[in-house]
């Protein structure tokens, strides 16, 4: 019968890892809560651990992930801590730390049990993985938005270009009856003014179904061999006089040797402007816009970064979407960033967007270099 009777340590040893078990189940507990954040997931971690050390009342838990700080009220620097990292995706990204706030007699790792350095371990992980799976879930959220805004994009382009063609011809009759009575030198004066109205009206709904039809990708970029340094060069010269103007200062930082990429040049040369004249819009007073070239992953990379008002989230979702604007009536026709977009993508490239209300926004455009060889197919 004494044989089937545990010794103190096997008592204490089986005791530790009941309470290991009961622990690490409480974190998965706390983490499959619906709709908890990933900070009441480690400030529930912090208020469970104690529970799970041998002196409880005295073990004060702190974790700190990427420089945020999450414990207990009773937490204090001691000279007796026990400490594990927090690895995620093979990067340091914080600790958990159990310090006591008493001193206690040494034992196996200080005044800590050798299975409690296996639980700190052990807690660390599972809060890597909980790390990891909400990043992966965010990951898969952000993809799903983005699928969801390329399919978006794709159905408003097919109903831009439609509507494009159906009132090219229409439009196209009233501008030349326009111009014809222009040509009569039997009309009025008053009569003359009004038609020049009319043909003016007709020029700028003929440049915004232009525009429509670059977004829709329905006219083929000319391709050819193009220094993106020099298109900003020449784009740029057209716009400093309306910065200074405005008391803006505009800056360029242009990659020396930047390698040549196949593009139609024009169409790079609109996308430059756009993007600087959509930043002076929105600046309010003085401020800066700052452009950039540079080469990474065989694609040259077009930076437009301004110090204007900035936009939120909801906003950004937007702008690639033609006639949204956030500007007043008359300050512009919301298809300067849609065209920018049917542009770069007709040229498969990709165009990023990072901004915040009051900090500015950045405009980060990236095209393939491409091969010599294809400019024969489109010039």
């Amino acid at each position: 019968m004494a044989k089937n009777q545990l010794s103190y340590s096997e008592k204490l040893a089986l005791r530790e890892r009941v309470k290991e078990l009961t622990c690490l189940y409480g974190i998965a507990q706390i983490a499959g809560r619906p709709g908890i954040s990933l900070e009441e997931v480690l400030q529930g971690v912090v208020e469970l651990l104690p529970s799970a050390w041998q002196y409880p009342e005295i073990a004060s838990p702190r974790i700190t992930l990427d420089g945020t700080v999450y414990q207990t009220a009773e937490f204090q620097e001691t000279g007796q801590k026990q400490t594990a990292d927090i690895v995620v995706g093979g990067q340091p990204r914080g600790s958990v730390e159990i310090v006591y706030t008493e001193q206690k007699p040494e034992i196996d790792e200080g005044p800590f049990l050798k299975e409690e350095r296996n639980l700190i371990d052990e807690a660390s992980r599972q809060i890597a993985l909980i790390i990891e799976r909400r990043q992966a879930e965010e990951d898969k959220l952000n993809l799903y938005a983005q699928l969801r805004h390329a399919d978006r994009l794709a159905t408003i382009g097919m109903l831009a270009a439609g509507v494009a063609h159906e009132l090219n011809e229409p439009l196209a009759n009233i501008l030349g009856f326009a111009q014809l009575a222009k040509k009569c030198s039997e009309v009025p004066t008053r009569v003359a003014n009004d038609i020049e109205k009319i043909e003016a009206a007709s020029l700028q709904a003929r440049e915004i179904i232009q525009k429509l039809l670059v977004f829709a990708r329905q006219r083929p970029p000319k391709k050819a061999r193009v220094n993106l340094n020099q298109v900003v060069q020449d784009g740029l010269y057209l716009l400093e006089a309306r910065c200074a103007k405005e008391g803006i200062e505009l800056g360029q930082v242009l990659c020396p040797n930047l390698p040549e990429i196949t593009a139609d040049g024009a169409q790079l040369s609109q996308v430059v402007v756009n993007l600087v004249v959509n930043a002076l819009q929105v600046m309010c007073g003085a401020g800066r816009i700052m452009v950039r070239t540079r080469f990474c992953d065989h694609s040259v990379h077009l930076i437009v970064e301004d110090t204007g008002a900035g936009m939120s989230k909801e906003v950004i979702e937007k702008i690639f979407v033609p006639f949204f604007t956030t500007k007043d009536v008359g300050q512009g026709t919301g298809l300067g960033l849609p065209v920018v977009h049917g542009i770069v993508t007709a040229h498969d490239g990709s165009i990023e967007v990072e901004s915040k209300v009051g900090s500015g926004t950045r405009f980060e455009v990236r095209l393939p270099i491409g091969e010599p060889e294809d400019t024969e197919e489109h010039t």
